[in-house]
């Protein structure tokens, strides 16, 4: 398979971790997908009791996405990465990437606000 083999469905480099998840947030994260559709797609939705899983197919557009929801939300945001595999060809190491944005509970963003009137 070359470079330019598109990659298959379920394919993915990273993880967005809703905790919870609303439908304001899941909306701004598939609007920004979309924007992106050429070289970016959703490979698979996972509905928890915790929030929501987003399989996504690339790992630094992953983190981006972290950011704007950061920079949008109230909440806090963690990047880590797992060891997936070793490329066979070059021996180098392939990580995958797990976003992880907490929305903060309403209760905590109304404090705050009051906090700094």
């Amino acid at each position: 398979m070359g470079h330019d083999t598109p990659k298959h469905a379920e394919y993915y480099e990273a993880i967005i971790q809703l905790r919870p998840a609303t439908e304001e947030i899941l909306r701004f994260i598939l609007n920004r997908v979309k924007e992106r559709s050429k070289n970016v797609h959703i490979s698979k939705l996972k509905e928890l009791p915790t929030g929501v899983d987003i399989y996504i197919s690339s790992q630094s557009y992953a983190r981006s996405i972290g950011k704007k929801l950061k920079r949008s939300f109230q909440g806090d945001l963690k990047v880590t990465r797992t060891l997936h595999t070793q490329d066979r060809m070059s021996g180098k190491q392939l990580y995958r990437a797990t976003v992880l944005f907490r929305l903060k509970p309403k209760e905590e963003t109304e404090e705050i606000q009051e906090e700094d009137l």
